[in-house]
């Protein structure tokens, strides 16, 4: 079965963010059914890839192998429902450092296609934030979907400020997976 793609944002989407940051493994704690809703789209046939703003590491307030820390915790519990996470991509930098990767700016994403041979028009983003929403559409993803988690609410009034809208807008990762699943089986955006 070929693979499709989701890519996730972390904060928010898969475990409850904090204004303060996630700044070791005992802050990170996963938002209700979402390990279980990554096990679902790749049971699915989707392949779930991580792109995640982490200025925190860039201004020192974590380490990288604490930051790796926090990841391994993720992965693991995705794990234990049944999920994968098949990669990671991060960016480091403060918003004044101006890299391409740092999100609303394409470029994990670009990276992740470059990197595993996506179809970025078959592939979908889902996040909490504007940033994300804008990450998605900037590198052509086909779906751009946010969650009422983290700073959803917040987020859609931005978009609507810009005249951006989501594809749509879901109580949590889980509905939004289930919406993936139920209206685009293996990833076919004509359904």
């Amino acid at each position: 079965m070929k693979e499709y793609t989701v890519f996730l944002d972390r904060d928010g989407v898969i475990n409850h963010d904090s204004d303060a940051y996630i700044k070791n493994p005992d802050e990170f704690h996963f938002i209700s059914k979402s390990p279980d809703a990554i096990a679902l789209l790749n049971a699915k046939g989707f392949q779930v890839i991580l792109i995640t703003n982490q200025s925190a590491v860039g201004r020192g307030m974590i380490s990288r192998p604490t930051f790796d820390a926090i990841l391994k915790k993720m992965t693991h519990g995705v794990e234990q429902a049944g999920g994968r996470v098949k990669d990671i991509f991060f960016c480091p930098h403060t918003p004044d450092q101006g890299c391409d990767c740092r999100k609303p700016k394409p470029g994990m994403i670009l990276q992740a296609v470059a990197c595993h041979g996506i179809d970025v028009k078959k592939a979908f983003m889902i996040g909490d934030s504007a940033k994300d929403i804008e990450c998605g559409k900037n590198a052509g993803c086909a779906k751009t979907i946010l969650v009422k988690t983290g700073n959803g609410e917040k987020a859609l009034a931005a978009l609507t400020k810009k005249g951006i809208a989501p594809d749509f807008f879901a109580k949590d990762l889980y509905e939004a997976a289930c919406w993936i699943t139920d209206n685009f089986p293996c990833g076919n955006m004509a359904s």
